[in-house]
């Protein structure tokens, strides 16, 4: 017993010391981490326009636009919804501070008398507008506007929010169109322009081109070096920017439900039925045990589930069908009531044979005469049905009174039994054959749903992260990972050129904690921990990272060679095309089967593409500078080498207006200039973006 005590006291120490020293650890691993709250400033999420945005900031505005969120859709916002409210509140702060300083710098403001125009004068906000719109009239009610204003300390809560929250955004959106304005009321589009549109749109040309693909040179007959890939580079060095991405590749641990797991589900949904069976209100048991969204509904026998839908003839009331498998989990059902509805449903399929003179209504009626032969209805209709159903062998599905023109549906619904509809139906879209293959019914059902999903027990998750577990103490580096991964039969999958505040990791979805992960702690080669997301367990490692830059040669030496051998397979085919003479048709049999002559008889300037070889802005371009008559030089285009000929060029008229160009022209301009004005103001802003290290 005193050997006891003693150990006791001196393990109490021990275990003391232990506490201590990891208190101690987990201390100094935060002062000397990047991310320390001892050195440097951890309260700083970004850097707008010279601006530093502190945490506390961004954190009030987010959760600022979750209550809104709360009021406009009256439920609170789910992990799913709060990414996008995130990045909301950071476009709040560009505005604040990177879009502000660009209106006071013009001398842009929204006075008192323009927020009041747009609450009910002529310049009126949409958003107002529809919150005080008479339902009867489909108008704005002033009078309904002014009750509510006078009032406004009287109105619903949540009315009194929700005004709040339009009369807020009146300003900043008034801000943002009037600094957009200034800049594009400013552009003009020259008669000039517009006329070069008309022509753009209007003159037509008849091209016959040879074209040979790069895929007929074989990547075996070009050679790459390391000064070709230099040389490319370097001129085209800007084709190569990039933002701050890193990349990784990541082991999947799928958390699949058990057999056990299944078959726990379908023994509960076993034991419910006879509750279900006994219960006096469907609707309510329905909705309080199911795990779906949809418990109680109304169906006929078209739209009845495919389980009860095969035992129509023998359904009663309070009936409980089940538990029936679905594709995540099972289902119970139950027959709350059988009816007879006002509304009559049934089953057709037809063959159309439009038109209304005597050619069309010989035709359907020889084809009429074939069915009452004996021939096959839907082959029939798939060969002459003149509508979309033709595909379908002519088959309409259900459909219940008021859905068809009145003459084919008084054909269908005067049908006492299935068959054929033994005359022609004249409609105004033609003359219809009927077949109905389901007869008239207003029988009608009111079911009750029970769905419970099948869910991966403890036990079954437990063995998904043994398995990850395992994994990802077995290795530490790249190498090892995709060893060990090779050995265990594991597939690695990619995920290259993440940014900080991406959320979606390829198949996995959402995985914001890896992204986290990647950039807060990892670095090329550093294997993380076991990631638990909704249905798989996760382990990653880090391959690769590019700075905000130019990429470098080695991080992009793949995509650079098959550039250069775009190149290099182009020069090859052009020098020996050169090497041939005559007719196009002559040069193509000549070179040999790769190379192929195609026309075109109605191409025009703003098409950017050619027929058979695809988006190709650029030789459209040069053929329509050709005069009749007049072939290209061999030229290397997006896809292939191609020689164009210009056979026919027709240019469109001159016109008296061009101002329907003008003005398509002036809309579209206008539409781009809105978007890059924002780009310009974020890209001189400077913005640095560091929500990634707390989100």
């Amino acid at each position: 017993m005193a050997l006891i005590n003693t150990l006791r006291n001196k393990m109490g120490k021990v275990v003391v010391g232990f506490i201590a020293l990891a208190i101690l650890a987990f201390i100094l691993a935060d002062v000397f981490s990047k991310n320390s709250r001892f050195f440097g400033n951890s309260s700083q999420i970004g850097e707008i326009a010279g601006e530093n945005i502190d945490l506390k900031e961004f954190q009030n505005l987010v959760q600022q636009r979750e209550a809104e969120y709360s009021i406009q859709y009256n439920r609170q916002p789910t992990e799913r919804d709060r990414p996008l409210l995130r990045n909301q509140a950071w476009q709040l702060l560009i505005n604040k501070y990177a879009f502000n300083k660009q209106y006071d710098e013009v001398g842009s403001e929204v006075t008192s008398d323009e927020i009041w125009d747009m609450i009910q004068g002529e310049n009126q906000d949409a958003q107002v507008k529809n919150f005080f719109t008479n339902p009867q009239t489909g108008e704005f009610d002033r009078q309904l506007f002014l009750n509510f204003y006078q009032n406004l300390d009287q109105q619903p809560p949540m009315y009194q929010n929700y005004w709040a929250i339009i009369k807020k955004n009146l300003r900043p959106g008034r801000e943002r169109v009037k600094y957009e304005n200034l800049i594009i009321k400013a552009d003009y589009i020259t008669d000039a322009e517009a006329e070069m549109e008309y022509h753009a749109q209007n003159d037509v040309a008849e091209v016959k081109y040879l074209y040979v693909p790069f895929y007929a040179v074989s990547d075996s007959s070009v050679s790459v070096s390391d000064s070709d890939l230099k040389d490319y580079y370097n001129k085209n060095k800007e084709k190569y920017k990039s933002e701050h991405t890193k990349s990784l590749k990541y082991v999947a641990f799928p958390i699949v439900p058990s057999a056990e797991d299944t078959a726990f589900v379908k023994d509960e949904l076993m034991t419910l039925k006879s509750e279900f069976k006994a219960s006096k209100n469907d609707s309510i048991f329905a909705g309080t045990t199911t795990d779906g969204q949809t418990f109680f509904g109304s169906y006929h026998s078209g739209i009845l589930p495919k389980e009860l839908q095969a035992n129509e003839g023998n359904l009663t009331e309070g009936d409980v069908r089940g538990p029936y498998i679905t594709p995540n989990g099972y289902v119970l059902y139950k027959v709350s009531s059988i009816y007879d509805d006002t509304v009559s449903y049934a089953k057709a399929s037809h063959i159309l044979i439009k038109g209304d003179d005597d050619e069309a209504k010989q035709k359907a009626q020889n084809l009429l005469n074939e069915l009452k032969g004996g021939a096959n209805f839907a082959q029939l209709a798939r060969e002459n049905s003149e509508d979309g159903s033709a595909s379908r062998g002519g088959d309409l599905g259900w459909f219940q009174t008021g859905k068809m023109v009145p003459e084919f549906e008084d054909a269908v619904f005067s049908a006492t039994e299935p068959g054929l509809v033994n005359r022609l139906i004249k409609t105004t879209y033609g003359y219809h054959i009927i077949d109905v293959t389901e007869a008239k019914t207003n029988k009608a059902y009111k079911i009750a749903r029970i769905d419970r999903s099948v869910l991966a027990s403890d036990d079954t998750r437990n063995v998904a992260f043994s398995k990850a577990d395992i994994f990802a103490t077995n290795v530490d580096d790249l190498d090892s990972f995709e060893s060990t991964a090779k050995n265990d039969s594991l597939a690695v999958m990619p995920a290259n050129q993440l940014a900080p505040n991406d959320s979606r990791i390829g198949a996995l979805g959402d995985a914001r904690e890896i992204v986290q992960w990647l950039f807060r702690d990892a670095s090329t080669g550093t294997v993380s921990q076991v990631f638990e997301l909704e249905d798989d367990y996760v382990v990653a490692v880090m391959t690769g990272e590019v700075e905000e830059g130019y990429k470098d040669v080695s991080d992009i030496k793949t995509e650079l060679t098959a550039a250069v051998k775009k190149e290099k397979k182009g020069e090859q085919i052009i020098s020996k095309l050169k090497g041939l003479s005559g007719s196009l048709d002559e040069m193509a049999s000549a070179y040999g089967a790769d190379a192929n002559v195609y026309t075109s008889s109605d191409l025009k300037l703003n098409v950017n593409s050619l027929p058979n070889v695809g988006f190709d802005p650029v030789a459209v371009g040069k053929a329509f500078s050709l005069e009749n008559g007049e072939t290209t030089a061999p030229f290397a285009s997006e896809n292939g080498v191609l020689v164009i000929k210009m056979e026919s060029k027709t240019v469109a008229p001159e016109i008296a207006d061009y101002s329907s160009y003008k003005n398509q022209l002036q809309q579209s301009t206008q539409n781009r200039t809105a978007f890059n004005i924002g780009e310009a103001i974020k890209d001189d802003a400077d913005i640095e973006d560091n929500r990634y290290k707390f989100y």
